[in-house]
């Protein structure tokens, strides 16, 4: 097995069947990324793409991958980043670190879907809001709670005004 130490990025619609080596496949339609680990085992990678999960970002032709890939669900136990196309590798974390970040995780990813509905029933209560997403790639707070609300102002608008105005 080799490390690898770049990524490229490919834009399609549907993640294809059979993912190539070296390449971060992203569908903003169903707001997720999948491609093989990173240190060659051939496992298969999904990172749904969320506030509470994780986002990309793209500058020129490189693309980012935030939070790092934990892998502990793989005999490989990987862990790394994708920045600006590279293979960042980081270290190994504990059992009891990796049973943090899985708890961090699903705290913010239940606080995401909490702060979601709340939102969306104060909307359908007042008005019907018509949402009209815009791209994942533009993400520019990088703070998990600016994130949420940033998406439930993209998916719900403001309270006060309309999505589209």
């Amino acid at each position: 097995m080799m490390k690898l130490t770049k990524m490229r990025a490919r834009f399609v619609e549907f993640i294809p069947d059979q993912l190539d080596d070296g390449v971060l496949y992203i569908s903003e339609r169903f707001r997720t990324c999948s491609h093989k680990c990173c240190c060659g085992c051939g496992e298969e990678v999904v990172t749904p793409l969320s506030p509470a999960e994780w986002s990309i970002r793209s500058e020129g032709d490189t693309i980012s991958l935030w939070p790092s890939v934990g892998n502990w669900s793989y005999a490989c136990m990987s862990h790394y980043i994708i920045r600006r196309n590279r293979v960042l590798w980081a270290p190994p974390l504990t059992e009891r670190q990796i049973a943090r970040v899985r708890q961090r995780d699903a705290a913010a990813l239940k606080q995401l879907v909490a702060f979601a509905n709340a939102s969306k029933d104060e909307a359908n209560a007042t008005e019907p809001v018509l949402a009209i997403p815009r791209p994942l790639t533009t993400r520019t707070d990088n703070t998990k709670l600016g994130s949420i609300r940033k998406l439930v102002r993209r998916l719900f608008g403001s309270p006060g005004r309309s999505p589209t105005s």
